[in-house]
């Protein structure tokens, strides 16, 4: 199906795009920042981002003009996905995910302040899991907050790689490890 047949009836919001970065994952990475956060963690980087009605709203038109960047950009190692919580409005970031990965076959970062124990739980959530290949998750803790930790703000939270959540298993309530990707 062509972007052109498909209904816009995206609620998602994008804030900000950075169409080369190398804060926000291994190597060069084109980030978006989505609308729409229910943690509000104290200290937070980015209060903005928690009103779901901030930024542009999405759609096929534009996520095809953002492949199309992306995939004009030799330099680009990736897709980093932040906010917010990209997580907040999973059904319509399942769409997102989806699209960029098919488009671009770019590894994609998701940043989520919810752990892979909550997301594994949800439905919702849960299949966004497919095509994400790095889940950097839990809130922002103010308290744990360490400067030295790439890629993360605070000691909580995880570099999982997808083979670590595709073995985990909530049955078995297994932890995955932290895992520094390279």
């Amino acid at each position: 199906m062509d972007s052109k047949d498909k209904k816009n009836d995206f609620t998602l919001r994008i804030l900000k795009i950075f169409k080369e970065t190398i804060v926000d994952g291994v190597g060069f990475r084109y980030s978006l920042y989505f609308a729409g956060c229910i943690h509000k963690c104290p200290g937070c980087h980015n209060e903005k981002s928690w009103n779901p009605d901030n930024g542009e709203l999405v759609s096929y038109e534009m996520l095809q003009e953002i492949a199309d960047e992306i995939n004009k950009n030799s330099i680009l190692d990736g897709i980093t996905i932040s906010g917010g919580d990209p997580l907040f409005n999973p059904v319509d970031m399942l769409k997102v995910l989806k699209f960029l990965k098919e488009k671009t076959g770019k590894n994609i970062w998701l940043y989520t302040g919810y752990t892979l124990e909550n997301i594994k739980s949800d439905k919702d959530r849960s299949k966004c899991l497919e095509y994400i290949d790095v889940l950097v998750d839990g809130p922002f803790i103010k308290q744990l907050y360490a400067p030295d930790l790439e890629f993360r703000g605070s000691s909580n939270q995880r570099i999982i790689k997808k083979s670590e959540f595709e073995k985990y298993s909530c049955e078995k309530n297994t932890q995955p490890q932290n895992v520094y990707v390279q």
